[in-house]
């Protein structure tokens, strides 16, 4: 039978297909409503109002400005002001991106009514200037149509440079006597101008004051400090005088000789053009202070602080409409260095007392200009005393005179001597040229073809001795036939000499393990690693007494720092902390870093062979035969040293020939047991070699080393305060005040 459909079954089916159809179309047809109402908005925003909202986004730009900061200060170990800022009065002018010549001029001549302008570094070209501006038909006169014409022909010159051609004639026509046709106010309002011009968009130019050094005024001559009338005119005036502003600024002062200090840039110098690029990256403004030389410049950008940042509000055309302040800025961060001024100061005194009497009291002393002291710790590498002292004539009144040469103890290097025999003999036993203890027989060398080479005591005998002995009496031949076994040699007498370039490399990693011929790592710039010599084959026993390779007087007391604290090389410092700026101006501010010692490297030998060396040094100054023995043997606290003479040479330009010198050196530690300091005196040129009688560095290191036990006592310490309170900030020690300006 056949199965009959059920009708209503089938009606109900056919309602709810009806029913999803409809609803699926309103959701599409709701879809395709929301998509055209966006991209009609889309579009709204796009082409019609598109242009306003470029427009808006151009109108916001965030830019470091020019502000004066102050620069970070520079303490000494105990906290006493080394390098301070000086507060000053300045008039600034800040020209946006669109100002012209003609608003500056304008601007320039509404100061000029306001302050009196010095007019002496007015140029030629800036009277042109303003002279073409002052008188525009007069100019035009200036040259004939003729000469326009011949000008235009020039088919080769673009439109620009035909205009700067017209220009230079135009200039080179305007008379002396025109030029000089202007009043004093006219003057003036040219050098303001010139100083206007000068700046960069959207950073301040100083235009009176800031880094000007206080002077007596000459009759007639007008001061570029602001005074207090000129300030105050100028405030009440700053709304009609667009980017004209009044400020303080900031004039770095230095309360202390020490040449390592360095010295910054004025504004008016700016940036040296042989690192522009550099402090351009690093968003700074061409006429920024920066540190030109030493521990300015090395922790410049710690000095430095930080700008403010302003937004800069324009509008379509560029023009700035608003300025707001995003960031405030701040001052850069203090230094504390490892030097004690009170220890410095002495020492330099002792060291220039003594220099200029070796200079006037010994014979054969013309070319002897210079004397330098190094002393550290030989545990942390803190630089506790940097000394040099030169010997120069006055040009003004043709005196002898002594300036700071503190910075020549790393930037130049010299013969050094015996001071560098420990060094050998550490050598000889790494390479086992040499074992601890060994008898060797101090004769003359006699080289065949060659003049004998000996010990000074012993030109002509035979003494046993061993290496102790070595070091105390400061035996060559002793350390003449170490070098002999570095080269796999046994010295016979009259034999020749055939030493490969291996053991000249073997004395010299000996010696760089030491600190002798590499960089000390010292945190200041120009750092000089001595000249290094050839590899001429009698040349290595030159070597191995100090006569050959240079070194510096740093890199001596680096070397001698290392055999005392037992074999480890330390950098030294002068920098001990970073800290905050202070926050109430009684004690210095937050510890930012504290430097810690930094080991370069580890010398190969044992413990046992670098104390052997401490004993055979202590027994320079103690031992019966010591050469320093006559000024060491009565001091009232343990030591050990070594003492150095070297053949060196003096260029006379006038003689036009090298004459023969001797070079003076003494190093040492003490105390003997736990040293506290390690030393380094040179004193290169002190004698003609044909005048040289004694060497007077062993008497004054002696003085020197009492007058740090002396001063040691007196304090009870020279190291950093133990309280563990905040250190206060400390008056300078001397009342030196070096002027920025007058830094060099």
């Amino acid at each position: 039978m056949r199965k009959i459909p059920n009708k209503r079954a089938q009606s109900v089916k056919a309602k709810q297909r009806a029913n999803i159809t409809f609803r699926m179309n309103i959701l599409f047809f709701s879809i395709f409503i929301l998509f055209t109402m966006l991209i009609l908005r889309l579009g709204y925003l796009q082409i019609v109002k598109g242009e306003d909202y470029t427009r808006a986004i151009e109108r916001t730009e965030e830019v470091p400005v020019n502000t004066s900061v102050p620069r970070g200060r520079i303490f000494d170990s105990e906290g006493r002001i080394l390098v301070d800022n000086k507060p000053q009065r300045a008039i600034t002018y800040t020209k946006m991106q669109t100002t012209t010549a003609e608003d500056m001029f304008l601007i320039a001549e509404d100061l000029s009514l306001l302050i009196e302008k010095d007019t002496k570094a007015i140029t030629k070209s800036d009277l042109q200037d303003f002279w073409l501006r002052k008188y525009k038909e007069e100019a035009n006169d200036l040259i004939t149509d003729k000469e326009r014409n011949e000008i235009d022909k020039e088919e080769d010159l673009s439109k620009k440079e035909k205009n700067a051609a017209i220009n230079r004639l135009i200039r080179s026509k305007i008379s002396e006597e025109q030029l000089n046709s202007f009043s004093k106010q006219e003057l003036e309002v040219i050098a303001i101008y010139r100083e206007m011009a000068s700046g960069y968009a959207l950073s301040p130019q100083i235009i009176k004051g800031g880094d000007v050094a206080t002077k007596e005024l000459q009759p007639g001559e007008i001061s570029e400090e602001v005074t207090v009338e000129e300030f105050a005119r100028v405030s009440e005036r700053l709304g009609d005088l667009k980017g004209v502003n009044t400020t303080t600024d900031w004039r770095r002062v230095k309360n202390s000789t020490l040449a390592i200090l360095g010295t910054t840039t004025l504004p008016k110098e700016g940036i040296p053009k042989d690192r522009l690029d550099y402090f351009l990256s690093r968003d700074y403004s061409r006429n920024d202070r920066v540190g030109k030389s030493y521990i300015e410049q090395q922790y410049e950008e710690v000095l430095q602080g930080q700008k403010s940042v302003v937004k800069n509000i324009t509008d379509g055309k560029g023009r700035v409409v608003d300025i707001q302040t995003v960031y405030d800025g701040e001052p850069g961060k203090d230094l504390v260095l490892t030097i004690d001024s009170e220890l410095q100061i002495e020492m330099e005194t002792i060291l220039e007392k003594k220099l200029l009497e070796m200079k006037n009291n010994n014979a054969g002393t013309k070319y002897l200009d210079r004397a330098f002291l190094v002393m550290l710790d030989p545990y942390t590498g803190d630089v506790l005393s940097l000394v040099g002292k030169q010997i120069v004539k006055d040009s003004k009144t043709g005196k002898q005179t002594v300036r700071d040469f503190a910075f020549a103890s790393f930037t130049t290097a010299y013969e050094v001597g015996s001071t560098i025999k420990p060094g050998t003999v550490l050598t000889g036993y790494r390479e086992n040229a040499l074992s601890p203890g060994d008898v060797l027989i101090d004769q003359p060398i006699r080289i065949k073809g060659s003049n004998p080479k000996s010990s000074v005591f012993n030109r002509s005998g035979r003494i046993a001795m061993n290496d102790l002995e070595a070091i105390e009496r400061s035996s060559n031949s002793y350390m003449f036939q170490i070098a002999y076994g570095l080269a796999g040699r046994t010295y016979q007498p009259n034999q020749g000499i055939n030493f490969g370039p291996e053991a000249f490399q073997k004395m010299r990693n000996g010696y760089a393990q030491l600190g002798l011929g590499v960089p000390t790592g010292i945190d200041l710039p120009g750092e000089v690693s001595g000249v290094v010599g050839g590899l001429e084959m009698g040349k290595l026993l030159d070597l191995s007494i100090g006569q050959y390779d240079t070194y510096t007087p740093l890199q001596l007391a680096q070397f001698v720092a290392t055999i005392a604290n037992g074999g480890n090389r330390i950098q030294p410092h002068v920098v001990k902390e970073i800290r905050e700026p202070s926050a109430d101006g009684v004690q210095l501010g937050k510890m930012v870093k504290e430097m810690s010692p930094s080991i370069l490297n580890t010398v190969d030998n044992t413990r046992a062979e670098i104390e052997r060396v401490r004993q055979g040094m202590q027994r320079v100054y103690f031992g019966n035969k010591g050469t320093a023995r006559s000024a060491f043997a009565n001091a009232k606290y343990t030591g050990a040293g070594k003492t150095g003479t070297a053949q060196s040479f003096f260029y006379d330009p006038e003689k036009k020939q090298n004459l023969r010198t001797v070079n003076l050196t003494h190093v040492g530690f003490a105390p003997f047991d736990n040293p506290e300091i390690a030393y380094a005196v040179v004193v290169p040129w002190a004698s003609l070699e044909s005048s040289y009688k004694t060497n007077f560095t062993t008497p004054l290191t002696k003085e020197l080393v009492d007058k740090y036990f002396e001063l040691k006592q007196k304090n009870n310490t020279l190291k950093e305060n133990e309280s563990t309170a905040t250190p206060l900030i400390k008056a300078p020690y001397t009342n030196d005040s070096i002027d920025e300006e007058h830094a060099e």
